[in-house]
């Protein structure tokens, strides 16, 4: 398996709330970093698994529209626990959409939350 993988942050304000989640349901702030895994069992006839480039540049487009955001004002997020784990699928959504005309393999995203905590989704 072949991996080209690329790294941001983000910076977020959100609230989780319900009691579940102890002093996380009310409003905190977060600063995630972000790491895209493109991952293929072949290379293209590029001899890439991914421009570099053009990965990076779509993982911060769609990064662009959560810096410095409230997640909790935000209208796809109504209702919605925006966990670590469902960002990153939802991230990794957003990418897959923007890609998936020329990418055929899998993606993986994982938010580091703290130096210690990271939560990541992978899919095709």
């Amino acid at each position: 398996m072949y991996t080209v993988k690329v790294r941001n942050s983000i910076m977020i304000a959100h609230s989780l709330p319900d009691s579940f989640f102890g002093p996380a349901q009310h409003m905190h702030g977060a600063t995630y970093v972000v790491d895209v895994t493109f991952s293929s069992e072949k290379l293209d006839p590029h001899n890439v698994v991914i421009d570099i480039g053009k990965a990076k540049d779509i993982t911060n487009d769609v990064l662009h529209l959560l810096n410095y955001k409230n997640l909790d004002e935000l209208p796809q997020f109504k209702n919605k626990l925006t966990t670590t784990e469902f960002m990153a699928k939802y991230i990794h959504d957003k990418i897959k959409a923007k890609i998936e005309t020329f990418f055929k393999g899998q993606i993986s995203v994982c938010l580091g939350e703290t130096h210690d905590a990271w939560a990541s989704y992978s899919g095709a």
